[in-house]
């Protein structure tokens, strides 16, 4: 299916013009005059608008601002081809909304570049969109199988991201970090309902049993090579290692753990502690930080809990953003622009006990 551009110009010889240079590559839906235009893209969803500015009812810039102003139009690039070609021209089509601008007369070569060059990162933008929607997926998909859903996975997602900045991570593995981070127990797919959602406590059998979700995990993950997935394996197998080498499922310790899965590890137990489940009540802030930093040194790496303490703030905010509920009823798109998570029973974060007993699963 061919993409479909919306052409939008009141002179007759532009239209064909354009029509010679982009047919028979594309699906070309015509616009006389703004009016036109508006109804034109919310009636076909073009891939992307030709704008023309000086029309009869309403000028380029006003219509460009029109579909920016829809949800339903604002995401289509609107490249402005006029023959107004003054800097303060081409400066209020880019504040308008605009993703390019040519100037007329029109270079074949330049029109057909222009447009492939945006129809590609229109592709490239819907592809990762349905990458971060499947990842929110299987993010959630790994929380339906405890007893206790929520936001945990979401917050804590966003306490990492948080950590990870302050450790010196640059804007982009942040945002990897925010993704990757809420698929650290999803192999717990893989683990028996009658073990993850046992009341009480586990027999040694057992505890093994639960111990495999790091394994499991990690394979279903590394599966894939894109950079977050792989991450998010490495975050899966390591995510339960200690510092002094008492985790688990490889036993190793310090820096051979990644700084990644040491970072979630934080995380993980700092919202396990701080929230409120059905079988526990959420401990007290101070209460919570005494625990981690106790652990600083023997569980956690006393870097990064420094870095934590610091920006603790920062950390609480996430907490009390999410404590009223998610953000943005498009939830996958929220863990970009924020954070969200809680830990089920499976997890078993039982009170004092967490840090000797519980955690180990």
């Amino acid at each position: 299916m061919l993409p479909t551009i919306l052409i939008v110009d009141d002179e007759p010889a532009n239209l064909a013009l354009l029509r010679q240079i982009l047919s028979p590559d594309y699906t070309l839906v015509y616009a006389r005059c703004g009016k036109e235009a508006l109804a034109a893209a919310a009636k076909h969803h073009p891939a992307l608008v030709l704008l023309d500015i000086q029309m009869p009812d309403m000028d380029g810039y006003t219509v460009c601002r029109k579909l920016k102003a829809q949800a339903q139009t604002e995401n289509i690039p609107v490249i402005f081809v006029t023959a107004l070609a003054e800097i303060g021209d081409e400066t209020a089509g880019f504040a308008a909304g605009g993703v390019d601008y040519i100037v007329k007369p029109v270079s074949p070569p330049t029109v057909r570049a222009r447009v492939r060059t945006h129809l590609s990162l229109v592709s490239v933008r819907r592809l990762e969109k349905s990458y971060h929607d499947a990842i929110y997926m299987l993010g959630e998909a790994s929380e339906f199988k405890d007893a206790e859903t929520g936001s945990h996975i979401w917050r804590m997602a966003g306490y990492s991201c948080a950590l990870a900045g302050a450790c010196g991570w640059d804007a982009t593995a942040c945002e990897q970090m925010k993704l990757a981070a809420p698929l650290h127990d999803i192999g717990k797919l893989g683990i028996p309902d009658a073990v993850l959602n046992k009341p009480g406590r586990l027999d040694t059998g057992e505890r093994l049993v639960m111990q495999a979700h790091t394994i499991i995990g990690y394979k279903i993950l590394s599966e894939s090579t894109a950079p977050i997935l792989q991450m998010a394996a490495t975050i899966a197998l390591h995510h339960h290692e200690k510092w002094d080498g008492s985790g688990y499922p490889n036993g190793v310790s310090g820096e051979a753990i990644p700084e990644m899965a040491r970072i979630v590890a934080i995380a993980d137990v700092f919202d396990a502690l701080s929230m409120t489940r059905s079988y526990k009540e959420g401990w007290p802030l101070e209460r919570v930080i005494d625990t981690l930093t106790e652990s600083a040194g023997t569980h956690f790496d006393p870097r990064l809990i420094s870095h934590f303490t610091r920006i603790l703030p920062e950390i609480v905010a996430i907490r009390d953003q999410w404590s009223t509920g998610k953000p943005d009823q498009n939830r996958a798109h929220a863990v970009l622009a924020s954070s969200g998570v809680g830990v089920g029973p499976g997890t078993r974060y039982y009170g004092a006990t967490m840090m000797s007993q519980a955690h180990m699963y």
